[in-house]
């Protein structure tokens, strides 16, 4: 009973923090900052990060910058497929669906929410990043943040599937070393 209690308030925060994150996208300019965020997210930020670690590192470095570009391949591999199947047993709806007061800003990628496989992405490629190039965490740490919160303000997720799909991230990318010769 108490528990069932707890989660019905968690549940009703949540739904609320939904609610206000969506507010904000009403007003074209933050709708339209926040789709070009979350495109950037689907991969396409990801990927030419991937492409250009080699040249971020620096000649001296260009066989370290392979191996971070092969890394972060593996490890998106293992995050992809984590997320797939999570989506598909756990079928929860988006908040656009269930709720509603939310709005859906830009079409999905895919039906359900939970969790969300921007932000687990999102985490993964940056913490592997940064342990390669320190010197990209001002750039890495606020696209990052930028991608989470543009789920939720878009009406795409709830912030609990932001937070385990950037908690599943930080796990893929810190188990992932066990796999990398240092």
């Amino acid at each position: 009973m108490i528990a069932r209690s707890l989660f019905a308030r968690a549940d009703t925060a949540e739904q609320r923090l939904c609610r206000l994150a969506n507010h904000s996208c009403r007003r074209s300019g933050v709708r339209q900052f926040f789709r070009m965020v979350s495109r950037l997210g689907d991969g396409v930020f990801w990927y030419t990060l991937v492409a250009l670690m080699p040249f971020i590192m620096g000649v001296n470095r260009l066989h370290e910058g392979l191996v971070a570009s092969s890394h972060m391949l593996a490890a998106g591999a293992v995050g992809l497929v984590t997320y797939k199947v999570l989506k598909n047993k756990l079928v929860r709806e988006r908040p656009f669906i269930s709720l509603e007061a939310i709005e859906c800003a830009m079409p999905p990628l895919d039906r359900y929410s939970f969790p969300s496989g921007h932000t687990l992405h999102a985490v993964l490629f940056t913490s592997i990043a940064l342990v390669y190039a320190p010197s990209l965490a001002a750039i890495l740490i606020p696209f990052t943040i930028l991608v989470a919160l543009s789920r939720v303000v878009l009406g795409l997720h709830y912030p609990s599937d932001v937070l385990v799909g950037a908690l599943i991230g930080w796990i893929v990318a810190r188990l992932s070393w066990l796999f990398i010769p240092v």
